[in-house]
């Protein structure tokens, strides 16, 4: 039997099968986050001198047909190819901000990649708060329930990743604010909007600054911005020199990066973005979406100790 509705989709499944805004959807089963093989999860820490992680990776699956006419736009962590898939950048991100800090990794229903290609923000909005935020939530609440027993701690995420740590930072309370370290939103951008209704989100503006946001977007010129992950964007740090200016810097010797103030993205000149894969021509198509958490990564994990033995100065 095929319930209906109109744009939520709570109360309304039935064998996962749903009609979702005049669609009939697969919508996989909401992850039990008690299981284990639902995390990447390394402790680290063992000397207590560090954080711990939270990291949200970003968009690895397209949409997918469970049975014939029936389209699933969510990934599906009970699926071990979909886990396998989000494990690469995790395993991938945790190399290098794991070091020294406990790491927690959540699989979760991140929306499809042909979710983001319809470029309309109402569709992906809708998509994301139903399935994947829920997840989520539910994903951070049982780790700051069961595991952070109050240490400091660092939000990171990369695209969908960043949008989730931007939506999870807005449901926060004076506590949880005043516990983290730091917010990592790598390739994904806060609006104006984000920060009218939620005041507390407050841009870095230095490497050591704690409480804070850390926001960038890549591209090779201002014309390859692209809306649905960077604009409009009222917040960017060049996490090579840590300036919020047009100062420009130079990476691994050879790569320049500057700040565009008017834009608040970050210009590369001399790196080769060729082996990025075109994700349905509306990614890494002049910009360096793909490579966002990966180019920066030596000044990331640097700055990740800076600003844990800022906070814990500061605490």
């Amino acid at each position: 039997m095929i319930l209906g509705c109109s744009l939520s989709i709570i109360g309304c499944s039935n064998n996962n099968l749903i009609i979702y805004s005049e669609e009939k959807v697969y919508v996989p089963e909401q992850v039990d986050y008690s299981d284990q093989t639902m995390w990447h999860i390394y402790n680290n820490d063992s000397l207590n001198t560090g954080a711990d992680i939270f990291y949200i990776p970003s968009t690895w699956e397209y949409d997918w047909y469970p049975e014939e006419g029936v389209v699933c736009h969510f990934a599906d962590p009970s699926r071990a190819d979909h886990r396998a898939d989000m494990s690469i950048e995790i395993e991938g991100i945790a190399d290098y901000m794991a070091e020294g800090n406990n790491f927690y990794s959540p699989f979760y229903r991140h929306i499809s990649l042909n979710s983001w290609a319809t470029l309309n923000e109402d569709t992906i909005k809708r998509r994301f708060d139903d399935v994947a935020f829920e997840d989520i939530k539910n994903a951070f609440d049982l780790y700051y329930k069961h595991h952070n027993e109050g240490r400091p701690f660092i939000l990171a995420g990369f695209s969908q990743g960043g949008k989730a740590v931007v939506e999870l930072l807005k449901t926060f309370d004076k506590s949880k604010r005043e516990a983290m370290v730091a917010a990592y939103v790598m390739g994904y951008k806060v609006t104006p909007d984000d920060v009218v209704v939620s005041p507390w989100l407050i841009a870095a503006k230095d490497s050591l600054d704690t409480g804070v946001i850390i926001c960038y977007n890549s591209v090779s010129d201002v014309r390859y911005v692209k809306p649905i992950v960077a604009s409009p964007n009222v917040m960017a740090i060049n996490p090579v020199n840590w300036k919020t200016d047009s100062t420009p810097a130079v990476l691994n010797d050879t790569i320049g990066v500057t700040l565009d103030a008017e834009f608040n993205v970050l210009v590369v000149n001399g790196y080769d973005g060729s082996s990025l894969p075109n994700i349905l021509d509306i990614l890494n198509v002049g910009d360096y979406h793909g490579a966002e958490p990966w180019l920066y990564s030596e000044c990331l994990k640097r700055n990740i100790k800076q600003r844990i033995q800022s906070f814990r100065k500061i605490k």
